[in-house]
Protein backbone atom coordinates (compact mmCIF):
# COMPACT_ATOMS: atom_id res chain seq x y z
CA UNK A 1 0.00 0.00 0.00
CA UNK A 2 1.34 3.26 -0.48
CA UNK A 3 3.40 5.03 2.36
CA UNK A 4 2.89 8.97 2.65
CA UNK A 5 6.84 9.70 2.63
CA UNK A 6 6.66 12.03 0.61
CA UNK A 7 4.43 15.63 -0.08
CA UNK A 8 3.79 17.21 -2.94
CA UNK A 9 1.91 20.64 -2.39
CA UNK A 10 -1.64 20.18 -4.35
CA UNK A 11 -1.90 23.61 -5.52
CA UNK A 12 0.30 22.43 -8.69
CA UNK A 13 -2.26 20.37 -10.36
CA UNK A 14 -5.05 21.09 -11.83
CA UNK A 15 -7.92 19.16 -9.71
CA UNK A 16 -11.52 19.52 -11.91
CA UNK A 17 -13.79 17.78 -9.42
CA UNK A 18 -14.21 19.83 -6.45
CA UNK A 19 -16.46 17.32 -4.49
CA UNK A 20 -15.78 13.30 -3.58
CA UNK A 21 -18.54 11.03 -4.35
CA UNK A 22 -21.14 10.91 -1.48
CA UNK A 23 -21.68 7.20 -0.19
CA UNK A 24 -22.63 4.53 -2.12
CA UNK A 25 -23.02 7.12 -5.39
CA UNK A 26 -20.93 7.70 -8.01
CA UNK A 27 -19.55 11.34 -10.12
CA UNK A 28 -19.09 11.09 -14.24
CA UNK A 29 -15.66 11.98 -14.13
CA UNK A 30 -15.35 11.28 -18.44
CA UNK A 31 -18.24 9.44 -20.62
CA UNK A 32 -19.16 6.36 -19.06
CA UNK A 33 -16.50 6.66 -16.37
CA UNK A 34 -17.93 6.95 -12.60
CA UNK A 35 -15.64 7.57 -9.80
CA UNK A 36 -16.37 5.99 -6.46
CA UNK A 37 -14.45 5.82 -3.38
CA UNK A 38 -14.33 3.05 -0.73
CA UNK A 39 -13.55 3.61 2.95
CA UNK A 40 -10.41 1.54 4.47
CA UNK A 41 -9.42 1.26 8.12
CA UNK A 42 -5.90 2.52 7.85
CA UNK A 43 -4.03 6.04 7.56
CA UNK A 44 -4.91 6.44 3.82
CA UNK A 45 -8.87 6.32 4.80
CA UNK A 46 -9.93 5.37 1.08
CA UNK A 47 -9.89 4.19 -2.33
CA UNK A 48 -10.83 4.93 -5.41
CA UNK A 49 -12.53 2.77 -7.72
CA UNK A 50 -14.10 3.20 -11.35
CA UNK A 51 -17.25 1.79 -12.61
CA UNK A 52 -17.23 1.96 -16.65
CA UNK A 53 -20.24 1.83 -18.62
CA UNK A 54 -19.94 -1.20 -21.02
CA UNK A 55 -22.73 -0.96 -23.65
CA UNK A 56 -25.52 -3.05 -21.39
CA UNK A 57 -23.18 -3.70 -18.60
CA UNK A 58 -20.52 -2.84 -16.49
CA UNK A 59 -16.41 -3.27 -16.09
CA UNK A 60 -15.34 -2.61 -12.78
CA UNK A 61 -11.79 -1.38 -11.42
CA UNK A 62 -10.30 -2.09 -8.26
CA UNK A 63 -12.55 -3.64 -5.37
CA UNK A 64 -11.56 -2.19 -1.94
CA UNK A 65 -10.95 -4.65 0.60
CA UNK A 66 -12.26 -7.77 2.15
CA UNK A 67 -15.52 -7.46 4.19
CA UNK A 68 -19.40 -7.11 4.46
CA UNK A 69 -19.14 -3.12 4.67
CA UNK A 70 -17.02 -3.31 0.82
CA UNK A 71 -19.79 -5.56 -0.94
CA UNK A 72 -22.77 -3.78 0.92
CA UNK A 73 -21.55 -0.69 -0.72
CA UNK A 74 -20.42 -2.05 -3.68
CA UNK A 75 -24.37 -2.89 -4.10
CA UNK A 76 -25.80 0.33 -3.46
CA UNK A 77 -23.08 1.61 -6.39
CA UNK A 78 -24.57 -1.44 -9.09
CA UNK A 79 -28.03 -0.35 -8.17
CA UNK A 80 -27.43 3.30 -9.01
CA UNK A 81 -27.08 2.22 -12.94
CA UNK A 82 -30.46 1.27 -14.03
CA UNK A 83 -30.57 -2.56 -14.31
CA UNK A 84 -26.99 -2.59 -15.66
CA UNK A 85 -24.62 -5.49 -14.28
CA UNK A 86 -21.36 -6.08 -14.11
CA UNK A 87 -19.71 -7.83 -16.80
CA UNK A 88 -16.04 -8.45 -15.31
CA UNK A 89 -14.03 -6.91 -13.06
CA UNK A 90 -10.32 -5.68 -13.86
CA UNK A 91 -7.41 -4.78 -11.05
CA UNK A 92 -4.74 -3.03 -11.38
CA UNK A 93 -2.32 -4.47 -8.71
CA UNK A 94 -2.45 -7.16 -5.72
CA UNK A 95 -2.58 -4.68 -2.60
CA UNK A 96 -5.69 -5.83 -0.38
CA UNK A 97 -6.99 -2.10 -1.10
CA UNK A 98 -7.18 -2.93 -4.78
CA UNK A 99 -7.86 -6.64 -4.89
CA UNK A 100 -9.31 -7.44 -1.79
CA UNK A 101 -12.92 -8.11 -2.43
CA UNK A 102 -12.25 -9.67 -6.19
CA UNK A 103 -12.91 -13.29 -4.59
CA UNK A 104 -16.48 -11.69 -3.66
CA UNK A 105 -17.51 -9.79 -6.65
CA UNK A 106 -16.43 -12.15 -9.28
CA UNK A 107 -18.35 -15.09 -7.40
CA UNK A 108 -21.66 -12.88 -6.13
CA UNK A 109 -22.25 -11.09 -10.04
CA UNK A 110 -20.40 -14.40 -11.86
CA UNK A 111 -17.70 -12.16 -13.96
CA UNK A 112 -14.26 -13.18 -14.65
CA UNK A 113 -11.12 -11.18 -13.39
CA UNK A 114 -8.58 -9.33 -15.18
CA UNK A 115 -5.11 -9.01 -13.52
CA UNK A 116 -1.72 -8.97 -15.16
CA UNK A 117 -0.08 -12.24 -14.60
CA UNK A 118 2.70 -11.36 -11.58
CA UNK A 119 0.50 -9.99 -9.56
CA UNK A 120 -2.36 -12.79 -9.70
CA UNK A 121 0.17 -15.38 -8.78
CA UNK A 122 1.97 -13.10 -6.07
CA UNK A 123 -1.31 -12.47 -4.94
CA UNK A 124 -2.15 -16.19 -4.74
CA UNK A 125 1.18 -16.81 -2.86
CA UNK A 126 0.06 -14.02 -0.50
CA UNK A 127 -3.32 -15.02 0.22
CA UNK A 128 -2.15 -18.63 1.09
CA UNK A 129 0.74 -17.99 3.29
CA UNK A 130 -0.63 -17.93 6.76
CA UNK A 131 1.90 -19.84 8.41
CA UNK A 132 4.84 -18.28 10.91
CA UNK A 133 7.00 -16.60 9.37
CA UNK A 134 10.22 -18.44 7.80
CA UNK A 135 13.47 -18.13 9.58
CA UNK A 136 15.06 -16.58 7.10
CA UNK A 137 12.40 -13.49 7.33
CA UNK A 138 13.69 -13.30 10.82
CA UNK A 139 17.39 -13.27 9.86
CA UNK A 140 16.04 -10.67 7.12
CA UNK A 141 14.85 -7.77 9.84
CA UNK A 142 17.90 -8.95 12.28
CA UNK A 143 19.80 -7.81 9.49
CA UNK A 144 18.37 -4.48 9.36
CA UNK A 145 18.31 -4.04 12.94
CA UNK A 146 15.01 -4.95 14.45
CA UNK A 147 15.11 -6.21 17.69
CA UNK A 148 13.46 -8.85 19.75
CA UNK A 149 10.41 -6.60 20.24
CA UNK A 150 10.06 -5.80 16.49
CA UNK A 151 10.41 -8.94 15.81
CA UNK A 152 7.67 -10.09 17.98
CA UNK A 153 5.55 -7.42 15.99
CA UNK A 154 6.38 -8.62 12.78
CA UNK A 155 5.60 -11.72 13.76
CA UNK A 156 2.11 -11.08 14.92
CA UNK A 157 1.46 -8.93 12.31
CA UNK A 158 2.65 -11.81 9.56
CA UNK A 159 -0.21 -13.43 7.53
CA UNK A 160 -2.21 -10.23 7.66
CA UNK A 161 -2.19 -9.80 4.38
CA UNK A 162 -4.62 -12.76 3.57
CA UNK A 163 -6.75 -11.76 6.08
CA UNK A 164 -7.59 -8.41 4.13
CA UNK A 165 -8.40 -10.70 0.87
CA UNK A 166 -11.21 -12.88 -0.17
CA UNK A 167 -9.73 -16.15 -1.57
CA UNK A 168 -8.93 -15.22 -5.59
CA UNK A 169 -11.26 -17.03 -8.46
CA UNK A 170 -8.87 -20.12 -9.64
CA UNK A 171 -8.14 -18.55 -13.11
CA UNK A 172 -8.31 -15.30 -14.37
CA UNK A 173 -7.57 -13.08 -17.93
CA UNK A 174 -4.66 -12.49 -18.45
CA UNK A 175 -3.52 -8.60 -18.84
CA UNK A 176 -0.42 -7.69 -20.61
CA UNK A 177 1.42 -4.49 -21.67
CA UNK A 178 -0.20 -3.28 -24.86
CA UNK A 179 -3.10 -5.49 -25.05
CA UNK A 180 -6.32 -3.35 -25.96
CA UNK A 181 -9.31 -3.78 -24.27
CA UNK A 182 -12.75 -2.27 -26.05
CA UNK A 183 -15.00 -0.43 -23.16
CA UNK A 184 -18.08 1.07 -24.66
CA UNK A 185 -16.62 1.28 -27.71
CA UNK A 186 -13.93 3.16 -26.56
CA UNK A 187 -9.88 1.09 -26.43
CA UNK A 188 -8.49 1.29 -23.50
CA UNK A 189 -4.84 0.44 -23.64
CA UNK A 190 -2.94 -1.50 -21.10
CA UNK A 191 -0.05 0.40 -19.42
CA UNK A 192 2.47 -1.29 -17.22
CA UNK A 193 4.55 -0.20 -14.33
CA UNK A 194 6.80 -1.77 -11.83
CA UNK A 195 8.43 -1.48 -8.39
CA UNK A 196 5.22 -0.34 -6.10
CA UNK A 197 4.03 -3.66 -7.10
CA UNK A 198 5.48 -6.52 -9.36
CA UNK A 199 3.51 -5.50 -12.91
CA UNK A 200 0.82 -2.91 -11.75
CA UNK A 201 -1.83 -2.33 -14.74
CA UNK A 202 -3.02 1.38 -15.56
CA UNK A 203 -5.66 1.90 -18.62
CA UNK A 204 -5.05 4.69 -20.81
CA UNK A 205 -7.82 5.46 -23.24
CA UNK A 206 -6.55 8.01 -25.38
CA UNK A 207 -9.96 8.77 -26.86
CA UNK A 208 -10.97 9.97 -23.79
CA UNK A 209 -7.60 11.88 -22.61
CA UNK A 210 -7.73 9.36 -19.62
CA UNK A 211 -5.32 7.25 -17.24
CA UNK A 212 -6.83 5.24 -14.45
CA UNK A 213 -3.52 5.18 -12.74
CA UNK A 214 -3.44 2.89 -10.05
CA UNK A 215 -0.87 3.76 -7.64
CA UNK A 216 1.71 4.46 -10.94
CA UNK A 217 0.79 8.53 -10.17
CA UNK A 218 -0.89 10.13 -7.34
CA UNK A 219 -1.40 13.64 -6.55
CA UNK A 220 0.15 14.31 -2.89
CA UNK A 221 2.14 10.86 -1.71
CA UNK A 222 4.46 8.79 -3.26
CA UNK A 223 3.71 5.04 -3.54
CA UNK A 224 5.97 2.88 -1.10
CA UNK A 225 8.85 0.59 -2.82
CA UNK A 226 10.08 -1.58 -0.83
CA UNK A 227 12.32 -5.01 -0.52
CA UNK A 228 11.10 -8.12 0.96
CA UNK A 229 12.92 -11.10 2.47
CA UNK A 230 11.27 -13.40 -0.40
CA UNK A 231 14.24 -11.42 -2.49
CA UNK A 232 16.73 -9.45 -0.21
CA UNK A 233 18.80 -8.15 -3.06
CA UNK A 234 16.29 -6.81 -5.29
CA UNK A 235 16.26 -3.07 -6.74
CA UNK A 236 12.43 -2.28 -7.16
CA UNK A 237 13.73 1.51 -6.82
CA UNK A 238 15.01 1.88 -10.62
CA UNK A 239 12.00 -0.55 -11.53
CA UNK A 240 9.92 2.42 -10.40
CA UNK A 241 12.09 5.53 -11.32
CA UNK A 242 12.34 3.34 -15.22
CA UNK A 243 8.22 3.55 -14.77
CA UNK A 244 8.01 6.51 -13.99
CA UNK A 245 10.06 7.95 -17.04
CA UNK A 246 8.36 5.79 -19.58
CA UNK A 247 4.96 6.85 -18.38
CA UNK A 248 6.14 10.70 -18.46
CA UNK A 249 7.26 9.65 -22.10
CA UNK A 250 4.13 7.69 -23.36
CA UNK A 251 1.26 10.20 -21.24
CA UNK A 252 -0.02 13.40 -22.35
CA UNK A 253 0.98 16.02 -20.30
CA UNK A 254 -2.77 17.34 -20.29
CA UNK A 255 -4.23 13.51 -19.55
CA UNK A 256 -6.97 13.73 -16.83
CA UNK A 257 -5.14 10.68 -14.21
CA UNK A 258 -7.64 9.10 -12.19
CA UNK A 259 -5.69 8.19 -9.25
CA UNK A 260 -6.43 5.32 -6.55
CA UNK A 261 -6.00 7.94 -3.67
CA UNK A 262 -6.57 11.89 -3.76
CA UNK A 263 -8.93 13.39 -6.16
CA UNK A 264 -8.63 13.22 -9.93
CA UNK A 265 -6.21 15.31 -11.14
CA UNK A 266 -4.42 17.40 -14.59
CA UNK A 267 -0.53 17.20 -14.15
CA UNK A 268 0.65 14.14 -14.57
CA UNK A 269 3.63 15.11 -16.48
CA UNK A 270 5.23 17.55 -13.49
CA UNK A 271 3.70 14.97 -10.61
CA UNK A 272 6.22 11.98 -11.99
CA UNK A 273 8.92 14.45 -12.41
CA UNK A 274 8.18 15.49 -8.81
CA UNK A 275 7.91 11.64 -7.95
CA UNK A 276 11.42 11.13 -9.62
CA UNK A 277 12.82 14.20 -8.09
CA UNK A 278 11.73 13.55 -4.43
CA UNK A 279 13.63 10.04 -4.82
CA UNK A 280 16.82 11.41 -6.36
CA UNK A 281 17.00 13.69 -3.63
CA UNK A 282 16.71 11.06 -0.86
CA UNK A 283 19.06 8.59 -2.33
CA UNK A 284 21.32 11.69 -2.23
CA UNK A 285 20.37 12.47 1.19
CA UNK A 286 21.24 8.80 2.28
CA UNK A 287 24.47 8.62 0.60
CA UNK A 288 25.69 11.70 2.87
CA UNK A 289 24.27 9.76 6.14
CA UNK A 290 26.12 6.78 4.48
CA UNK A 291 29.35 8.16 5.37
CA UNK A 292 29.19 6.43 8.46
CA UNK A 293 28.68 2.53 8.58
CA UNK A 294 24.36 2.33 9.05
CA UNK A 295 22.18 -0.21 10.31
CA UNK A 296 18.72 0.35 7.38
CA UNK A 297 16.69 1.59 10.82
CA UNK A 298 19.53 3.88 11.12
CA UNK A 299 18.67 5.30 7.55
CA UNK A 300 15.11 6.49 8.70
CA UNK A 301 15.83 10.01 9.53
CA UNK A 302 17.33 10.23 5.79
CA UNK A 303 13.94 9.54 3.84
CA UNK A 304 11.12 9.85 5.98
CA UNK A 305 10.18 13.40 7.33
CA UNK A 306 8.52 11.85 10.22
CA UNK A 307 9.25 9.87 13.45
CA UNK A 308 8.31 5.91 12.15
CA UNK A 309 6.11 4.41 14.43
CA UNK A 310 6.20 0.77 15.86
CA UNK A 311 3.48 0.00 13.58
CA UNK A 312 5.16 1.29 10.52
CA UNK A 313 8.47 -0.30 11.19
CA UNK A 314 8.81 -3.68 8.31
CA UNK A 315 6.98 -0.85 5.84
CA UNK A 316 9.71 1.82 6.34
CA UNK A 317 12.57 -0.76 6.48
CA UNK A 318 11.28 -2.07 2.85
CA UNK A 319 11.57 0.85 1.56
CA UNK A 320 14.77 2.04 3.06
CA UNK A 321 16.34 -1.45 1.59
CA UNK A 322 14.76 -0.36 -1.61
CA UNK A 323 17.08 2.92 -1.79
CA UNK A 324 19.81 1.13 0.38
CA UNK A 325 19.96 -1.83 -2.77
CA UNK A 326 19.81 0.73 -5.28
CA UNK A 327 22.97 2.75 -4.00
CA UNK A 328 24.80 -0.50 -3.75
CA UNK A 329 24.09 -1.74 -7.45
CA UNK A 330 25.27 1.79 -8.37
CA UNK A 331 28.23 1.16 -6.43
CA UNK A 332 27.70 4.48 -4.02
CA UNK A 333 27.78 2.17 -1.33
CA UNK A 334 29.38 -1.09 0.10
CA UNK A 335 27.53 -3.22 2.23
CA UNK A 336 29.01 -5.89 4.88
CA UNK A 337 27.56 -8.57 7.72
CA UNK A 338 28.95 -8.30 10.95
CA UNK A 339 29.40 -11.73 13.03
CA UNK A 340 26.29 -11.05 14.91
CA UNK A 341 24.21 -11.22 11.38
CA UNK A 342 23.75 -7.50 11.34
CA UNK A 343 24.01 -5.72 8.34
CA UNK A 344 25.82 -2.13 7.55
CA UNK A 345 25.86 0.04 4.55
CA UNK A 346 28.74 2.89 4.12
CA UNK A 347 29.06 5.19 1.41
CA UNK A 348 32.26 4.44 -0.83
Amino acid sequence: MPAATAKTATTQYDYPFADVPADGSTIAVAPGVHWHRLPLPFELTHINVWVLEDNDALTLVDTGIRGGHTQQRWQQVIDTFDGKRPSRLLVTHMHPDHVGSAGWLCEHYDIPLGMTRAEYLMCRVLTADTSPPPPIAFQYYRAAGFDDDALGRYAKMFGGFGKACDPLPPSYDRLSAGQTLSINGVDWEVVIGSGHSPEHACLYAPALNVVISGDQILPTISSNVSVWPTEPNANPLAEWLDSCRRLRDSLPADVLVLPSHGKPFVGAHKRLTALIDEHEVALERLRLHCREPRRAIDVFPALFRSDVGAGSMTLATGEAIAHLNFLVDAALLQTFVDDDGIRWYQAI
